[in-house]
């Protein structure tokens, strides 16, 4: 069995900045592209960005300039750098990764992490 347990998020006024950080473990034999999705109320859950095992990097319109995606293999684990945060980045934060355990790729979810932009 493998868990994504993410950590980092909280309340920050607009313009402030948060790191959100997703640690994989169990079971694991390689993990291949890992990302992160936001969900906001009422609304549903959206791609943030993306980062390969190689470290190449996506990311939504929305977010570009102001989010970095990255990635420390040795540790299993994504971060989240998030700079000029607005409200509308209010959501909960959610880690996704493909992961190779037992020589059959499955997708797991973490628990999500809340992030609250307001003043």
């Amino acid at each position: 069995q493998v868990q994504l347990v993410e950590s980092g998020g909280g309340l920050v006024q607009p313009g402030g900045s948060l790191r959100l950080s997703c640690a994989a473990s169990g079971s694991i034999f390689s993990i291949g592209n890992m990302a992160w999705y936001r969900q906001a109320p009422g609304k549903e859950r959206d791609l943030v960005a993306t980062i390969t095992n190689f470290g190449g990097t996506n990311y939504d319109d929305s977010v570009k300039g102001r989010f970095t995606i990255s990635r420390d293999n040795a540790k299993s684990t994504i971060y989240l750098q998030m700079q000029s945060l607005e409200p509308e980045d209010t959501a909960v934060y959610y880690c996704n990764a493909r992961v190779n355990s037992d020589y059959t790729w499955v997708t797991y979810w973490g628990q999500g992490t809340q992030v609250t932009v307001s003043s």
